[in-house]
């Protein structure tokens, strides 16, 4: 039953999640509701371990979270059943376009997948970013704004995001590096 509930789960999640990887994480997030197989916690551990590992982010999501869930036949399941959608889909629009390259709809429904993607990847930084920096639970809790942010890693995603941004020789991977190591030795 569970590789069931696995494969339906990410199957939609792969139909659906156009955009990349970053934009499965709506999906993975009600998946985390719906079944209680991971936490939010989890996810966003999941996040940087796929974001640190070579290979499609969302494949890499699909993996952990089917493996985290049963083991090695889970996470053969989650990534299969992630990535059929995409494949038959890319199969039929290629087929597809050989006949509609130039058709004034397709180029239509084309530009309208982009603010889509845009609102799911924007969606999926808001949680991130709660799961990261915020202690939501912490603030509702004691009420004092003071225990809403995690300032720590706040001052690391500054750090990050300011020697990304002005030091354009640092390769993402040292920054990567950097993030995990101070996460190691900050408990962040």
């Amino acid at each position: 039953m569970i590789y069931l509930q696995l494969f339906l789960s990410f199957l939609k999640t792969g139909l659906f999640a156009i955009g990349g990887g970053l934009a499965t994480l709506p999906f993975l997030y009600e998946i985390s509701e719906t079944y209680g197989w991971f936490s939010k916690g989890d996810l966003a551990n999941m996040l940087a371990i796929s974001e640190s590992t070579p290979g499609p982010i969302g494949v890499n999501m699909a993996t952990y979270a089917g493996f985290s869930t049963a083991g090695f036949p889970g996470a053969l399941v989650a990534t299969v059943s992630l990535v059929l959608p995409a494949f038959l889909i890319t199969l039929f629009i290629a087929k597809a376009m050989e006949k509609y390259r130039n058709n004034r709809f397709v180029d239509a429904a084309f530009l309208g997948l982009r603010p889509a993607v845009v609102a799911l990847i924007f969606a999926a930084f808001l949680e991130v970013l709660k799961v990261s920096v915020l202690h939501v639970e912490a603030f509702l809790a004691e009420e004092k704004i003071g225990a809403l942010f995690n300032i720590p890693a706040l001052l690391l995603m500054a750090v990050l995001f300011a020697l990304q941004h002005f030091c354009k020789k640092i390769h993402p991977i040292l920054l990567v590096v950097i993030g995990a190591a101070a996460g190691i030795i900050f408990g962040l």
